[in-house]
């Protein structure tokens, strides 16, 4: 059985937690048009989010590593229920492939992972939204056994409680 901290191989592709030297690669994974346009987070509150997610019980960023350079990451919650006879449920977020590198299973690989991490952990769903916008993302995630499920709803919420 997989452990969720463990490295998940696919040809030369390594899959693994992210570690802090990772973060500038991750950033820069982040400013792609279809995700933060061009904006990119400041290091130093990078760091200080990462740290912060490490101390929930199950929320990782993992990368995708080919050779040496991170070409993919996503973040991972594993999430307990009350509902669902206790059963826990997980969701994909960040899910960024660098450019170069789209279309050649990389995508596919992160996503499988994220699968195996969640069954492995007893998970009823693992859920992920994407907006609207993206119908190729939408294709692939399909491509993976996704379905479109209900609808997503989102609130804008003040910068500063009111």
């Amino acid at each position: 059985m997989m452990s969720r901290n463990s490295g998940f191989m696919v040809d030369t592709l390594t899959l693994r937690v992210a570690l802090a030297p990772d973060l500038p690669e991750v950033l820069r994974l982040y400013a792609q048009p279809d995700i933060d346009d061009g904006n990119i987070l400041a290091l130093a509150d990078a760091k200080r989010i990462w740290a912060r997610m490490a101390s929930y019980p199950d929320y990782k960023l993992y990368v995708a590593v080919q050779g040496t350079q991170v070409v993919g990451t996503f973040a991972l919650l594993i999430m307990d229920n009350l509902g669902h006879l206790g059963a826990p449920s997980a969701v994909v977020e960040d899910v960024a492939v660098d450019p170069a590198w789209q279309g050649q299973g990389i995508g596919k690989a992160m996503m499988r992972h994220a699968m195996a991490l969640a069954a492995a952990s007893g998970c009823y769903k693992l859920a992920l939204s994407s907006h609207l916008k993206r119908e190729k993302a939408h294709a692939f995630y399909e491509s993976l056994g996704f379905e479109r499920h209900g609808h997503s709803f989102r609130t804008a919420l003040p910068a500063e409680p009111q």
